[in-house]
Formats: structure tokens, sequence, C-alpha cells
């Protein structure tokens, strides 16, 4: 359960977060074109994937992408009070910072890898550069862009003079790396974005109908159902662990009508997202 909930944007995309959590909690990564920075600031977490899972003790770290789904963060010890923050490289908002070069650590090295995450033990100096952010998050009117650029510029040359920094490199240059994607991969990058049934076919070099054949086949669902059930489940957390207006987290989840994403979150959850908001709330 989330019992604070801070965050910074920058460039209209969120940039740094601060939870704090009691357990039982689960966080899900969203499959976006991003790299996500977790610092355990407080208690210890698990994160999972489809292929691994680790324990994140106080004060260290882990780095991935977001490429791809089924990457989520636990709590550990049920009832444990925890404290995170969450610090998210937005590819675009990369490219906007660094408009003339990307430093080295955002471009491609000679290892050839699918790592996607990666464990950064008790370094001092981002202790430091955390105890830093949270200055900010206790006088947020001293916040502006330009500090928050700084705060970036910051936390890359940091994470690229750690012990770990080529796998932080082999990670981060995945966000810039051409790649060919498999038609799971696909589905699941524009799985939050307001794309068609048609636009996903052309996007895997399909008919309409092949499309819905293959999808059937790797789903056991129709494109649509699974599609919307994906985002309303996302829309649920949202609604869970952030104040953001119900009609960007409709937008977020790729809900272009807010009349249709109420009557669909209502038939899904027997509640309107407000009230669904409030009950979690309470509980």
């Amino acid at each position: 359960m989330i019992t604070e909930y801070r965050k910074f944007d920058l460039f209209g995309e969120t940039f740094i977060q601060k939870m704090s959590i009691k357990a039982p909690f689960e966080f899900a990564f969203p499959v976006a074109e991003q790299a996500c920075f977790l610092y355990m600031l407080k208690g210890e977490a698990e994160y999972h994937s489809a292929v691994d899972h680790l324990n994140i003790p106080a004060q260290q770290s882990l780095l991935l992408n977001c490429l791809y789904s089924g990457k989520q963060v636990r709590g550990a010890k049920s009832g444990g009070d925890d404290e995170i923050v969450i610090i998210t490289f937005h590819r675009n908002t990369l490219k906007r910072v660094y408009n003339k070069e990307l430093p080295l650590i955002f471009k491609k090295n000679s290892q050839t890898t699918n790592q996607s995450r990666g464990i950064i033990n008790n370094d001092f100096l981002i202790q430091k550069y955390i105890e830093g952010l949270l200055f900010y998050f206790e006088n947020p009117l001293l916040v502006s862009d330009e500090i928050l650029i700084l705060k970036l510029k910051e936390i890359v040359l940091l994470l690229s003079q750690t012990q770990q920094a080529e796998v932080i490199q082999t990670i981060l240059s995945q966000l810039f790396s051409p790649a060919t994607f498999t038609f799971r991969q696909i589905i699941e990058a524009n799985l939050f974005l307001p794309v068609s049934v048609e636009d996903l076919a052309q996007k895997n070099n399909l008919s309409a109908s092949s499309f819905k054949r293959e999808f059937k086949k790797l789903y056991n669902d129709s494109p649509a159902s699974y599609i919307k059930s994906k985002r309303l489940e996302r829309a649920a957390q949202l609604l869970s662990v952030s104040d953001d207006r119900i009609t960007d987290i409709a937008f977020d989840c790729g809900f272009n009508d807010l009349a249709n994403f109420t009557k669909s979150f209502h038939d899904s959850y027997g509640v309107s997202p407000s009230n669904y908001r409030l009950k979690q709330k309470e509980s």
C-alpha cells in the first residue's frame, strides 16, 4: 500500500518519484522507451521478471530498461515500512537535454547481450545524490526545470563512474540502439499507446486477419479484449499510487475517451475510477 507519493516531472514526463510504502505492495514497471533507476532508501524489496528475481536491500540500487513487460518490484517483508526513489530516463527527454551529443554511457559498447537490469551496490556518491533529492522533496518550491536538468546530468555522470559502469552502459544504450522486435515485443511496447488493431498489424507487417490469428495463438484472446484488459489493469494501478487526474490516467493508459474509459473500468471493477481510488486510500 502506498502511504505517501511525490514526484517531479520534466518536460511533461515523470522524472523523479519518491514513495513510502507499507508491504505487501507491488509496483509494475510500464512498458515504454525508458530506463528506470530504483534506489532503496529504507526497507527491502524484491525484483521479479519473467527470467529472474533478486533482493534489493536498503541503500542499494537497481537499473533496468522498460522495453519489455513483466518487471515488478514487491515488498520483501509483510508489514514493513519501505521507502523507494525512482528516477526515469525517458529517451525523448535525454535527446532534448543532450541535444548536441549523447554521453558515451548511452552509446552501444562492444558487448552483445540481452542484459536488461543491473544491481548497483552501496555507492557513497549515489547515496549523497539521493540525500540531495530528499532536500528538494522537502522544499518543492525550489524545484525548476533547470534544477531537474542538472540532477539528470548529475545522476548520468555518477552512474558512468560506478564499478558497474559497463553493465550500466549496456542497459542504457538499449534506449538508442536499433533493434529487430518480435511480435510479442511490438504488442508490449504499444499496449498503452492509442493505436488500433490495424496499426499493430502494420507494425508487424501482417494483414489484419493474419495479425488476429497470430495474436489469438500467442495470447489466447482477441487483440481488443487483451489490450483493454491490460490498459484497465494499468489504470487501476495508477489510481492506487498517484494523485494524477483521472482524465490524465485514462489518456496515459491508451484511452482517448473519458466516458468510454469510465464505463469500461466500471464494467471490469464494479466501481467508477473515482470510487476505486477512494476505496484504495481507505484500505
